[in-house]
């Protein structure tokens, strides 16, 4: 039973809610952390505006969550991490050399292209992501963009035909970060071969272990189907992500000032960025914990206690 000083607002009939209520000044509690859960296990998107967060509280209500990852892969791939603490994802177009707002040319802005795509977080790692915590430091000037959109993919996957839903029962989907990031910037990456590069097995459809409903756990890093000739793996991607795209499983969700929250379940929704005219004029600093998923499938099939993390420089 959530706390009556918590007001929680739906943002779409299916998914998607905003709460207001939460005073951050004051550390969580076990008992308000448990509250705010529930929330978002049920909407799998939760939005708290004007938090007042430190870096450190940040990371320290982000622990309630599980596991944190850190940015330890993208400093061994040879990316400056500009940030205070391993724990914040650097979610911002920042120069990290300059502070300055990063070019347009910038290899890690061309590399971050991918994150236009509708995705989940780390699903090419051994181990995936449960949730993110993504927090507005200091955010462009209103009217210039920068949104986050969602889909709710355990909607997606209700509103599947038998046929479709008996088909791609067992179905194992390899996710690959090169391959989002090739389809996203196809010339710049032209020589990379994903095939090549390291992969992670996923169910195709799951059961969402918070909130027993199943889940279409697809995402723009899924390269292809296991079992399956190309043509076959490919034309069951293609209906599955125009069907996922379509409006009704989709919010947009804008941030309107420093210090807005925004928690989403990897294992039951997607989201994308929306890039805007702020690019390459405006600094939008964006910082992100991002949890370890912690529940009984979090390492797909690639075996339990599998170990590997996939950077990009």
């Amino acid at each position: 039973m959530v706390n009556a000083t918590l007001q929680v607002k739906p943002l779409h009939p299916t998914f998607a809610a905003e709460i207001a209520g939460v005073d951050f000044s004051q550390p969580i509690t076990p008992e308000l952390y448990k509250e705010i859960r529930a929330v978002v296990d049920k909407y799998g998107v939760v939005v708290l505006r004007n938090t007042g967060l430190t870096d450190d509280a940040h990371i320290d209500f982000s622990r309630y969550f599980g596991d944190l990852d850190d940015v330890t892969p993208y400093q061994q791939a040879g990316r400056t991490h500009r940030l205070p603490s391993k724990y914040l994802f650097d979610a911002g177009n920042i120069d990290p050399k300059t502070g300055d707002v990063a070019a347009m040319t910038d290899a890690t802005v061309i590399g971050n292209k991918g994150n236009l795509l509708f995705h989940v977080d780390s699903s090419f790692n051994a181990r995936r992501a449960g949730h993110s915590l993504l927090k507005a430091h200091k955010l462009p000037p209103p009217g210039t963009g920068g949104a986050t959109e969602f889909s709710d993919s355990r909607t997606a996957y209700d509103d599947l035909s038998p046929e479709m839903k008996a088909r791609i029962d067992g179905a194992v989907a390899n996710h690959s970060l090169f391959h989002s990031r090739k389809t996203a910037m196809p010339e710049y990456f032209k020589d990379m071969d994903v095939t090549k590069m390291p992969m992670s097995k996923h169910l195709l459809a799951q059961k969402h272990e918070w909130s027993d409903r199943m889940n279409l756990y697809i995402a723009s890093y899924v390269h292809h189907l296991d079992g399956m000739p190309k043509e076959e793996s490919d034309k069951i991607l293609k209906e599955l992500t125009e069907h996922i795209y379509k409006d009704k499983y989709r919010q947009v969700i804008p941030w309107e000032q420093d210090g807005d929250l925004i928690i989403w379940d990897n294992t039951s929704v997607m989201h994308r960025g929306t890039g805007g005219s702020y690019e390459g004029k405006y600094p939008r600093d964006m910082r992100r914990t991002t949890v370890k998923d912690m529940s009984s499938t979090r390492y797909g099939l690639n075996g339990d206690g599998a170990d590997w993390r996939v950077g990009m420089p």
